[in-house]
């Protein structure tokens, strides 16, 4: 896509819908841009140089915690020095380099140098243990990894016994990439651009292994097409997010993995669009709280996880200076508006009241992520209604996406000026989506995967559509609600099908809640298994002055088991009596990556926790 065509104005989208016997079961939208002829990604940084060199497309922050812009012609010159480099240490073209870090400017250097020199990458969360890490090298087939400090060079190195066609190991914090470019001095520049004209849409461009909740992680090939079609088609759709609907330039602070597609995608679709990237590396709430400060962005990335931490942070503070019930009373409003915004313009009344609260408290949520964010891109999993209607009234539009790994992530999103509240949205510009009769949502376009790495098993059915696994429906106007996974289906003795998301996702949004696991297949009655979120609880303690009580006994203790069961109550009433949650134990540690119960995208590992925690399932059924 040319530079005038990125620049276009918005085109209008409209879905095309499929209706059978009154229902709509397929909805398609044409696409927006198309797939260049020629080229990969590696030419972005390049073309950016050439076509607008002063542009700022990238900030980086030094020791001192002050950022420090990189315009394109400087982001161009450092992809092109540590490529020579790579190709000095002897890397070949269609060579795998594994990448393991957190989310740092150097990921993304090294990932579109990487893609210069023509390279596959291959990314390692930062979180993985050493067999985890040592399955994605070896599978892959990687014969150099860069890590970022020196204990994830020490796990590598563990395993480089297991690891013999591994010929280099690379770590940032000991100035690796600064080796390479001395190492390239040598190398002309011609062998780097010959490399990158090598390159087309169909080569691959990276394997991204899947979180595996269950089994090994399959690495998903994806091509530098894959990505066109992805990013080029979001930027057009979302034009307000990445191109700015006020005098403000577009930016943005990348906080989750780039192991993941989501953030991955969304850094290719920043550079394409030269808006301006941030990077932060520590999720913490006080590092995350401070990188947003000096970095200002104008939209985030981010999983629901975050929406509800900065939700029910604000609420906790508002209890502790004796404000919550103005909260509680600001977050009603917010709702109200979100809703009424969903229909047409909210009415005077409403608009008024927002008004009064915005100084009060919306104001300081739009603080606590930068103070100048506008948009937020919403995905992993569904975020909820409340949630999303709750930022639109605090002044935060939320676009809610879904996507997979294997669709180089976002296939649905919720279209600009257009927002449907509790659904993922159209299909993305160039994505059709059906309801197979089982209810499986299924997916096809341009961004689909090509396969899996180091298997036979065929990218998509034999009528060329993606089984995501997941079950959805569609309603009249063509927008795609997710309900559950196809194989998390619970199935009661007494015959009744559960889809455990919904009640989940909505137990998971309250300030106490940290995870919530819904058992009952082959059970006569649903429970679940609750874990307490560690501020949440930490706030509860200490409002109540339980400070001093083990977490232990605090599971037991009779006001918090109240206060959860209205939470469960409340979440009950998504449901039916037989698919309403009938008793719930709360669990004195948390599920975590560590101990095997959630994957590196926050997930859980249901058959993992279900065997840990088998005899407290069977106490609730009366079994101990």
């Amino acid at each position: 896509m040319n530079a005038d065509v990125m620049r276009a104005a918005p085109k209008p989208v409209e879905p095309v819908r499929t209706v059978v016997d009154g229902v709509v079961r397929q909805v398609e939208v044409p696409p927006l841009a198309t797939v260049p002829a020629g080229g990969s990604l590696a030419d972005i940084p390049f073309h950016n140089a050439r076509e607008a060199p002063n542009t700022v497309v990238l900030s980086r922050k030094h020791p001192d915690g002050t950022w420090h812009d990189v315009t394109a012609a400087a982001f161009a010159a450092e992809v092109l020095a540590v490529a020579k480099g790579l190709i000095a240490e002897g890397l070949r073209e269609g060579d795998r380099l594994a990448l393991m870090a957190r989310t740092t400017y150097e990921w993304t250097l090294l990932d579109f140098a990487a893609w210069a020199a023509g390279l596959v990458t291959v990314p390692v969360y930062p979180t993985s243990s050493a067999l985890q890490a040592r399955w994605i090298i070896q599978d892959s087939g990687a014969v150099a990894c860069a890590v970022e400090d020196t204990a994830q060079a020490r796990l590598i190195s563990a395993e480089r016994a297991n690891l013999p066609w591994l010929a280099h190991l690379w770590e940032f914090d000991t100035g690796a990439l600064t080796r390479l470019v001395k190492a390239g001095e040598h190398i002309p520049d011609a062998v780097v651009h010959a490399r990158r004209a090598a390159r087309t849409p169909e080569s691959v461009a990276t394997l991204i292994y899947t979180s595996g909740t269950t089994g090994r992680p399959k690495g998903c090939v994806l091509t530098h097409g894959n990505f066109f079609a992805e990013a080029d088609n979001a930027v057009e759709l979302l034009h307000p997010v990445f191109r700015s609907a006020t005098t403000e330039p577009a930016s943005t602070l990348l906080f989750l993995p780039l192991s993941h597609v989501f953030g991955r995608m969304v850094a290719v679709g920043c550079l394409r669009a030269r808006v301006r990237i941030g990077h932060a590396p520590s999720i913490s709430t006080d590092d995350l709280l401070a990188d947003l400060a000096g970095f200002r962005p104008t939209f985030l990335l981010a999983i629901p996880y975050v929406l509800e931490k900065v939700y029910n942070t604000a609420r906790a503070t508002a209890e502790r200076m004796g404000r919550a019930s103005s909260f509680d009373r600001a977050a009603r409003i917010a709702r109200r508006y979100g809703e009424a915004a969903e229909n047409g313009r909210p009415g005077i009344g409403l608009r008024t009241a927002r008004a009064l609260y915005d100084p009060l408290v919306y104001r300081r949520i739009r603080a606590a992520l930068g103070g100048h964010v506008r948009y937020v891109i919403s995905g992993g999993s569904p975020l909820g209604r409340r949630l999303a209607a709750f930022y639109t009234g605090a002044g935060i539009d939320v676009f809610e996406g879904y996507g997979l790994t294997e669709t180089t992530g976002a296939s649905t999103v919720t279209p600009p000026q257009k927002p449907r509240l509790g659904t993922v949205g159209w299909p993305l510009p160039g994505t059709a989506v059906r309801i197979a009769d089982d209810g499986e949502v299924l997916l096809r376009g341009r961004h689909v995967f090509a396969g899996y790495w180091n298997t036979a098993q065929p990218p998509t059915r034999p009528d060329g559509w993606l089984a995501t696994g997941d079950i959805g429906e569609l309603d009249a106007d063509g927008y795609l609600t997710i309900t559950g996974r196809k194989k998390d289906l619970i199935i009661t003795s007494g015959g009744k099908n559960v889809a455990p998301a919904p009640l989940e996702d909505w137990l998971r949004a309250h300030p106490l809640v940290g995870q919530c696991l819904v058992v009952g297949d082959n059970r006569p009655y649903v429970t679940a298994l609750i874990t307490l979120e560690p501020d949440g609880i930490a706030h509860w303690r200490a409002m109540r002055r339980r400070e001093g009580v083990p977490t232990r006994e605090l599971v037991r203790d009779p006001d918090l088991l109240a206060e959860l069961q209205r939470a469960v109550d409340d979440a009950n009433r998504l449901v039916s009596r037989a698919e309403s949650i009938r008793r719930f134990a709360v669990l004195p540690g948390e599920f975590t990556e560590a101990r095997g119960h959630l994957t590196p995208s926050l997930k859980l590992r249901r058959a993992a926790i279900i065997r840990d925690y088998a005899e407290e399932i069977d106490a609730l059924y009366g079994q101990r």
